[in-house]
């Protein structure tokens, strides 16, 4: 696995060594012991989760205000523009994001840690998203910002195009969510 530092360091993108012949291919999506290796991370997940999405479908910014969460987030179908946005107060990249594509095609894998909220676009039909969790999810600390606040500058693909949740709808700006100290 190849481990690369993104533009907020703690933020990672990783591409998994992938073998690939005329039957097809095969990847090691996750190892235990080359994860804290090749990443220096000491981390154990306790949920995976999986979501299917249509075109324009956006998902977030979601984040756990206790129980906080880390994901490793990839994609097994379709592709998605994927975003973790830096929620630290006392960080240099507070209110700065990392974005990525990530797809079935490239099979890379991005590790959005705590303190960071997560949103994504579906770019294709039928995107399937697995993510690994450090903490269970927990409703009642989730916090939602708003997918397109203007204050963030999110350089989204098709923003014409988004598909919300309810939840997502009546998300919260940046300047009115709660931070990591």
């Amino acid at each position: 696995m190849e481990v690369i530092k993104t533009a907020i360091s703690d933020v990672l993108l990783l591409k998994p060594r992938v073998f690939e012949d005329s039957r097809g291919f095969f990847l090691e999506s996750f190892n235990q012991t080359k994860w804290q290796q090749e990443t220096g991370l000491d981390t154990s997940f306790v949920q995976d989760n999986h979501s299917s999405s249509a075109q324009g479908v956006v998902r977030g910014f979601h984040c756990q205000m206790k129980n906080v969460q880390s994901k490793l987030v990839r994609v097994v179908s379709g592709s998605i523009f994927d975003v973790a946005l830096d929620l630290r107060e006392s960080s240099p990249t507070f209110g700065k994001y990392v974005s990525t594509i990530l797809s079935a095609e490239n099979k890379h894998q991005l590790w959005v840690p705590e303190g960071f909220s997560h949103a994504f676009m579906a770019l294709e039909d039928n995107s399937e998203v697995l993510y690994k969790t450090t903490d269970y999810y927990d409703p009642e600390s989730e916090q939602c910002i708003k997918w397109n606040d203007p204050q963030l500058s999110v350089n989204w693909p098709d923003p014409g195009v988004a598909v919300l949740s309810e939840k997502d709808s009546s998300a919260v700006l940046f300047a009115d969510a709660k931070y990591f100290k």
